[in-house]
């Protein structure tokens, strides 16, 4: 009894798994430092043995020059897609970013090093709560499918076209910055009104100072309308999820 053994199946699942470990590394949820690299390294080679059946039939051996070029090739399509992942729920951080400035929440930013998120108690919040949705939603499971389906439209080794990726990263930046507009946006309205109403209240009575008094007064109001926000972070996070995929297949068309 023999063992048919194939070094172009082992190098076609070595380069699937370069590309694996560059989107882990930089797409949520994965990103999260909390995660063990020893545990993306394990999930990277099972996800490439998963889809050997689409990347090995008609892969050709390589030299081992060409081999490391399509090495440089996958690492460089992996951290691409992952950026595009990343740039899509950047709008949930950038949503918190925003109610923080303008609820005066700016003045105690700190950094943390699980997410490698630099902000307020509403930045870490939401991407905090953004993480913890994608894994009890499955949405962690649209981005993988997505991932997968990648190696249908460039196969490994072939390197990925970079127009179409500058082209989605321009429309994805007005889409997180929109997306930030429509989920921090009406608290950030309500905000602004509330500084427009303390700056008239000082021009009527000077003496009062309003602005003093508009510390706790932002802070209650910041505190009592997020709840709403939260209430629309798991159909955000469905939302964002569907754009993440919309994406990666964009950038591979």
């Amino acid at each position: 009894m023999g063992i048919d053994f194939s070094m172009g199946a082992v190098e076609a699942i070595m380069l699937a798994g370069v590309r694996m470990v560059a989107f882990l590394v930089i797409a949520p949820p994965f990103s999260y430092k909390a995660i063990p690299a020893r545990v993306k390294a394990m999930l990277s080679v099972g996800l490439a043995i998963a889809v050997s059946p689409a990347v090995v039939p008609g892969y050709q051996l390589q030299t081992t020059g060409s081999f490391f070029v399509s090495l440089v090739l996958e690492v460089v399509a992996g951290a691409v897609l992952g950026f595009l992942v990343w740039l899509v729920f950047a709008a949930v951080q950038a949503a918190g970013s925003a109610v923080d400035l303008f609820g005066g929440f700016q003045l105690a930013m700190g950094y943390d090093p699980g997410s490698q998120v630099n902000g307020a108690q509403f930045t870490r919040l939401f991407q905090m709560t953004a993480l913890v949705l994608m894994f009890t939603s499955g949405g962690y499971q649209l981005i993988i499918g997505g991932l997968t389906r990648t190696f249908d439209a460039i196969p490994v080794g072939v390197g990925l076209d970079l127009a179409h990726p500058v082209q989605l990263l321009v429309s994805t930046t007005t889409q997180m910055f929109l997306s930030t507009l429509q989920i921090a946006g009406p608290l950030i309205v309500v905000l602004f009104l509330a500084d427009a109403g303390l700056g008239l209240l000082t021009r009527v009575a000077p003496a009062l100072n309003a602005f003093q008094l508009g510390y706790p007064l932002k802070i209650m109001i910041t505190l009592g309308l997020a709840g709403m926000v939260f209430v629309a972070l798991p159909q955000i996070v469905n939302s964002l999820s569907k754009q993440a995929v919309d994406a990666m297949m964009g950038a591979v068309s």
